[in-house]
């Protein structure tokens, strides 16, 4: 007892939200210690990592569409699940490696939190590159339950509650009860699908192209779900379709909120979908419980009002939404051999 005491103090548990636009990691006993992007940057001639393997994470976010031809940043998920296998070991290897600077460690047991929907394929994939990044055991759990108990909703319970994570690369939808996933739906339209849907309607529209980056900070500084009191402005630069040149124009937060309503009316089509898909006694839990919206499109003004208009029911927004799933982590962490019965281990199920 006390050698493994000992072993844990020396490996501490790690949870891991993997996440296509950014990685957040928590540490069993100190919470939320790592938040980067999810991007590396790697010479195209070799795949070799930039300035010795620094070039991951902020840094290599901020050559996003600024690269040479020699050099390209890379996303390795896609769709919350992983992409490119061997720059997610690469990665999750650094950020695991930069948290353990602190202390020496034995390789630690992780905690992934995954879309709901994620296939076995899929699991062997992110099982093998964390053991390869240095993992000793690992654990998955999907992002929904991660996020009801990183909200503190008591999930546990046999009273159903509806889940909607809206992240970079998936909305999860799912109804939870009794610690487990009753209903579910992996929508693979989210944060970086409301990005492209301002990239086109630019071009579309202005015959300018503009970067994913330019359009995302269109979404944060004018974006919204429904109409806002007041009529808002900025002025956003890309290349001129026609005459190839630079060019700068000015766009509307009627523009943005045009070009989103595509993307935002098929997650609230999967949410409905969703509800229909859940039995009656369930189904009346809602009505009281509601909807816990997180992720950063809960931070989309307007997304809880578009969903309660929509489906009738209350719906709250989770404190600090872009890390619910991580604190999640955190509390499974704390309390691994609580909810061993509900932690899925990837060496086992696959």
């Amino acid at each position: 007892m006390l050698f493994s005491k000992l072993f844990r103090t020396m490996a501490p548990d790690l949870g891991i939200d993997l996440g296509t636009a950014n990685t957040l990691v928590s540490v069993r006993g100190q919470g939320l210690v790592l938040n980067e992007p999810s991007v590396v940057a790697v010479k195209k001639s070799t795949q070799q990592v930039l300035s010795g393997g620094n070039a991951i994470g902020h840094t290599a976010k901020a050559m996003l569409g600024r690269t040479p031809v020699s050099i390209e940043a890379v996303r390795p998920l896609r769709n919350g699940v992983i992409a490119d296998f061997d720059m997610t070991e690469v990665m999750l290897g650094h950020f695991m490696r930069k948290i353990g600077k602190r202390r020496h460690w034995i390789s630690p047991r992780v905690v992934f939190a995954v879309p709901v929907g994620i296939t076995k394929v899929q699991k062997r994939t992110l099982f093998d590159a964390a053991l390869r990044a240095g993992a000793r055991q690992v654990y998955l759990i999907d992002e929904p339950r991660a996020a009801g108990l990183g909200a503190g909703v008591p999930i546990h319970e046999a009273n159903a509650r509806m889940i909607v994570d809206i992240g970079s690369g998936t909305t999860d939808i799912a109804v939870v009860s009794l610690a487990d996933v009753v209903t579910s739906e992996t929508l693979p339209v989210a944060g970086d699908a409301l990005d492209e849907a301002i990239v086109q309607y630019v071009r579309r529209n202005y015959n300018v192209l503009i970067g994913q980056a330019s359009a995302e900070d269109l979404k944060i500084r004018l974006g919204s779900a429904c109409g806002l009191p007041e009529q808002k402005y900025e002025t956003v630069r890309g290349r001129d379709l026609l005459g190839g040149l630079p060019r700068a124009l000015t766009v509307t937060s009627a523009d943005i909120r045009e070009a989103l309503a595509g993307p935002i009316r098929q997650i609230v089509d999967a949410v409905e979908t969703t509800i229909q898909k859940t039995g009656p006694e369930l189904a009346s839990d809602l009505v009281e419980n509601g909807i816990l919206l997180c992720g950063g499109g809960a931070l989309l003004p307007g997304m809880d009002l578009v969903l309660l208009e929509e489906t009738g029911l209350p719906v709250t927004i989770a404190a600090d939404p872009l890390t619910t799933v991580a604190r999640g982590t955190a509390v499974f962490l704390e309390r691994l051999d609580d909810f061993k019965d509900i932690l899925e281990s990837a060496e086992d199920e696959l």
